[in-house]
């Protein structure tokens, strides 16, 4: 099942286009998953869409949880030990956009993070590791665009406030429901610039897996349907190449995880 959001609608996405969820479901789309799941398994027909106009799949998570230095490459290329526990920060919920929009650029050097998002649909505290699948009902591609200046400036740094401007936050194309994909624990990760490869792993290379992640972060915070995890991104990040290289007017961002989906971004500068 891929769930995604269209013209303020919840639709069922199918390989014949878009249906309408039904209205019993669409209100509190996580409460009624499971239903939602039977449904989708008989759905037919389905009208034509453009893909430009999909929204974020979750237009309004409650809370939005970050992990850095959560792949052993991107860390190294930061300069750091790897981390004994997961780090955690918070991007705002005003900073989400859909799969295919055009991102204003703030001043400032804007970096790329491909990342995969975990989708919690049931309300979750204290989870053993060994559950820690159990709250997440769906997977969808995030990018966590980071303004590195504001980023590293000051002590401590500002992670939350420089990854939330408007449309940093890229999620979609849709809700991935989790028996759609095949090793949920081992997806390929590739991101690319203007049709170059800059970002390209595999999930298992994470230091702290999504059920890891998830039983960390219900320890401290009661889980919420409809929460999203940005579960980390890998090697390959702008500011730490040579010559550094970050984000600039009319350049393309494709953003791809396989059996999950694929974004595509264009950016644009604009006058304060």
């Amino acid at each position: 099942m891929r769930i995604a959001q269209l013209a303020g609608h919840p639709v069922l996405l199918t390989d014949s286009g878009a249906v309408d969820v039904p209205a019993e479901y669409a209100g509190d789309l996580f409460a009624r998953w499971d239903d939602l799941l039977d449904w989708s398994r008989g759905a037919t027909g389905g009208r034509p869409y453009d893909e430009g106009e999909l929204e974020a799949p979750v237009p309004a998570p409650r809370q939005i949880f970050a992990v850095a230095l959560n792949y052993r490459p991107h860390t190294a290329e930061a300069g750091y030990e790897e981390p004994e526990a997961p780090l955690v920060f918070t991007k705002f919920p005003s900073c989400l956009t859909g799969p295919r929009t055009t991102v204003d650029l703030p001043t400032g050097h804007v970096d790329w993070e491909l990342e995969l998002v975990a989708v919690i649909g049931r309300e979750a505290r204290r989870v053993p590791v060994e559950k820690g699948w159990e709250p997440v009902v769906a997977l969808t591609v995030g990018q966590d665009l980071s303004e590195r200046i504001a980023q590293l400036a000051g002590r401590p740094a500002q992670f939350s406030l420089a990854k939330s401007h408007p449309g940093f936050g890229p999620v979609g194309p849709a809700l991935v429901s989790l028996d759609e994909i095949g090793d949920r624990d081992d997806l390929e990760l590739t991101c690319e610039l203007n049709g170059e490869i800059v970002q390209h792993d595999r999930t298992a290379g994470m230091i702290f897996p999504v059920p890891q992640l998830v039983a960390h972060l219900s320890e401290f915070c009661t889980l919420l349907p409809g929460d999203l995890i940005f579960t980390g991104t890998p090697a390959g990040v702008g500011n730490r190449r040579v010559p550094q290289r970050f984000l600039t007017p009319d350049d393309e961002l494709v953003s791809r995880i396989g059996g999950v989906g694929e974004m595509r971004h264009r950016f644009r500068r604009t006058t304060p």
